[in-house]
This record gives structure tokens, sequence and C-alpha cells, in this order.
């Protein structure tokens, strides 16, 4: 389990590794396969919204996020994050995800939050809404639109598709666009999180391709836990 102390200089980490060598063609069918997903994430997402605002409340009157609640959320922005790379997020593996709200250290795409031991009473009445607005129309230039706990459509759909076709050209995933995708997804968890109330610390407005994190850690541990 991530302790507070983690990553305190980010406190939202989003690494993955591109499996090769990937099939030329199952990206062709990955929508059908992923649809019992997408119907256990629909719920999970409203269940996610619920445990959200009761966690608005709680954050109001306490300065905390319940730790089960918290350990919940995070557990549904894991297993969408790893539908979406399985999926047309970003088409990185061909490894099926596991439905598991856990970390699942084996599979190539891994989340990881904090946990803050206080968060700001005050803040947590505009950052989702007021402060995050810019973020909201970046993201939303990036992704479109959001369906079955994950995001379709815009900057990152038309990348992971032209993935896919060099991919069938060539059966090789471009590094750079690789990357760019990788950097694109990670900007929107980051907001993901800080819009959920799971973080005072504001996204930047930075883009960090890659599929590591690790050249971007500052001091402290590097691993997961």
């Amino acid at each position: 389990m991530t302790t507070p102390s983690a990553f305190p200089d980010r406190p939202v980490r989003v690494t993955a590794h591109l499996d090769t060598p990937l099939s030329r063609w199952l990206w062709l069918v990955k929508w059908l396969l992923a649809v019992p997903h997408y119907v256990v994430l629909f719920f999970l997402w409203i269940a996610f919204s619920v445990v959200s605002v009761i966690a608005f409340f709680a954050i109001l009157f306490t300065g905390r996020y319940p730790r089960t609640l918290f350990d919940f959320n995070v557990g549904v922005l894991r297993w969408s994050w790893r539908v979406a790379y399985y999926s047309y997020g970003a088409l990185g593996t061909d490894r099926y995800p596991p439905f598991s709200l856990g970390e699942e250290p084996d599979y190539p795409a891994r989340l990881d939050i904090a946990y803050p031991e206080r968060l700001s009473r005050g803040l947590v009445l505009v950052k989702w809404w007021l402060l995050a607005i810019p973020q909201y129309i970046v993201v939303g230039f990036f992704v479109g639109g959001f369906h079955a706990g994950w995001w379709s459509g815009g900057l990152l759909a038309v990348l992971t598709l032209v993935a896919a076709v060099i991919l069938a050209v060539t059966e090789k995933y471009p590094k750079d666009l690789y990357d760019l995708i990788l950097g694109l997804n990670r900007w929107v968890l980051r907001v993901v999180a800080y819009s959920a109330l799971m973080t005072d610390a504001y996204p930047p407005f930075r883009l960090d391709m890659g599929g590591s994190e690790e050249s971007r850690a500052g001091t402290g541990p590097q691993g997961h836990r």
C-alpha cells in the first residue's frame, strides 16, 4: 500500500511499459474484448462519484479523506487506467487487464496516489470546479468525451488510432508516439485525481512524456509500494 511519504513531490504517479511484440490486428477487436470491463467500470464509476461526495463532506468537516474511501477510489482509477492502456487509451499491451482494484504490480500499466494525511478544508470548496476549469479545458481537448469509466475521442483517440495503423503496417509501435500518448494520459490522470479531491497538489501544465516517472523524480524513494 502506498504511504503518504512515498513520493511527496509527485502525489500522482502514472507508469507503464510497452509490451513487445504486440499483435498487429488484435486492436481491431479489443473494443469487444473489453466490454466486460466497461460494464463493471460503469457501476464502479457511479460508486466513485458517490464516494467522492461523501469524501467532500468528510474533508470539509475534518480535513481528512477517509482512508477506506480513498483506497477504493484509487482502485477504480487503477482499474480504469489498466483497461485504457490495454484498449484505446494507449494500446500499449495485449495482456488482458485483471478484474481488480488492487495494485497488480506485474501488469504493465500502474498508478499510485499518495494518501494525504491532511487536506485543506477551504480548498475542497473550489478546487474541483473553479480552480480546475483551466485543466478541464486542456483535458477536454485531449480526451473529447468520457464513457464507461474512461475517455474516448479527442487528441488521444486520434494518436492511438495512428499508432494502431502504424503497428498494423510495420509491426512496431513508434516510441515517440508512445511517449506522447503516455504523457497525455498522465496529465489526464493527474487532473482526475485533483478534481476527485484526492490531493491538494495542483496538476502541472506540463507534458511529462514516456512510460517512466523515474527520470522526473526528485528526492526520496523511487520505488512503488
